[in-house]
């Protein structure tokens, strides 16, 4: 069956290697042919095989297996997206799947990127990360849980007239929830407001970045 690079291409969930075919085998054989690269295999679940357009191909999760050591968070995250857009698995059924499997790199990496993804903060834990972050920023102490414009906002500057959203990522927002958070994104920038949105992933793993747009920000709002 197709498998790797090629089963990713035939589903249109990445790209394979130019010029090599990628097939899988359950079936021990020593021969090569040019172009072809044979991973044999010592077991595969049922569920891992299956066809596409009537051709035997890996499955998308076990496809997105193979592919993850190949390819660098980026292109991972793009496979992962593409598998959802085109309806082949979801995020948590991919994430439900992998706590099936142990032991394969591949498993190891997809796991860690999905559980970054839907990575959430206690309240407690998001305040104790973030407020230091503002204060090098050289912005004052917010105030927290506040009601603006019929909103509440998670840390709010009210003489700066700056509002800072945080948010637990989660792959799959229902379109309620996308549509809410449009909205008071416009409502807030209407009202004249500097609004920014952050991700408890970025809070937790990316603080650098968050202090640089805080310091950025702080230095626009403070201009008399």
């Amino acid at each position: 069956m197709l498998s790797h690079g090629s089963a990713a291409a035939l589903m249109r969930i990445g790209y394979q290697r130019y010029g090599l075919i990628d097939i899988s085998t359950l079936t021990p054989s020593d021969r090569r042919r040019c172009g072809i690269e044979v991973h044999r295999r010592k077991h595969l679940r049922p569920e891992d095989i299956g066809t596409f357009e009537r051709i035997p191909v890996t499955s998308p999760v076990r496809t997105l297996i193979d592919l993850a050591p190949r390819l660098n968070r980026m292109a991972i995250e793009r496979a992962i997206n593409e598998a959802d857009k085109y309806d082949l698995v979801n995020p948590p059924q991919l994430r439900r799947a992998l706590a099936e499997r142990s032991g394969e790199p591949g498993v190891r990496i997809l796991r860690r990127i999905l559980d970054h993804r839907t990575f959430r903060l206690t309240r407690e834990e998001l305040e104790r990360r973030f407020l230091p972050l503002a204060r090098q920023a050289g912005l004052p102490v917010p105030l927290t849980k506040q009601i603006v414009n019929r909103f509440e906002v998670d840390f709010w500057w009210p003489d700066l007239r700056l509002v800072v959203e945080t948010d637990g990522l989660r792959y799959h927002r229902t379109p309620a929830e996308q549509a809410r958070d449009r909205l008071r994104d416009q409502v807030h920038t209407a009202a004249g407001l500097v609004n920014l949105r952050f991700t408890h992933e970025q809070v937790r793993y990316e603080p650098k970045h968050v202090l640089k747009i805080l310091s950025d920000t702080a230095r626009l709002v403070s201009r008399p």
